[in-house]
């Protein structure tokens, strides 16, 4: 599975204005949930709330990959928001965060759950591809990026 399988510029979105962690996930969930087929959006939220408590999903540099499984999620959905001004997730570097992928999985899936997270992780890392991110001025800017980056991996 490539990253661009798991969002579409719907749910990809720039200049978020947010000013907490929570309200991250809340914006996150509310971009997933019509993904989920019939999951409502809190119950998305609730899950993406409790994988953070046990831990952050900041990845450092500035990302964070907030995610979770959920039980009779259809497929695996993903969402990207690049947001206004950072916003604190306890990364383990002290830097806040300004680029969020947000992940949900199937419960059933844990081996595709940490397949995706290691592929999005991987993305993320390149700090040039995060420069283009951050440069972005359009969800279908982003989707090319996506495209763009998984032609190279061929």
């Amino acid at each position: 599975m490539l990253i661009s399988d798991l969002i579409n510029p719907e749910r990809i979105a720039l200049d978020v204005k947010a000013r907490s962690k929570k309200r991250v996930l809340e914006v996150a969930a509310a971009s997933l949930y019509p993904a989920a087929d019939g999951i409502e959006e809190r119950i998305v939220y609730s899950g993406l709330c409790a994988r953070e408590r046990i831990g952050t999903t900041a990845l450092g540099s500035g990302v964070a990959l907030p995610h979770c499984r959920l039980a009779d999620l259809p497929a695996a959905a993903g969402c990207l928001l690049k947001l206004h001004d950072p916003v604190d997730f306890d990364s383990s570097d002290g830097q806040p965060v300004d680029l969020v992928f947000a992940l949900m999985v199937p419960e059933s899936h844990e081996d595709q759950h940490l397949k995706l997270l290691a592929l999005v992780a991987e993305t993320f890392h390149d700090g040039e591809r995060r420069s283009q991110l951050r440069e972005a001025t359009s969800p279908e800017h982003v989707m090319e990026l996506l495209e763009s980056w998984e032609m190279q991996q061929v």
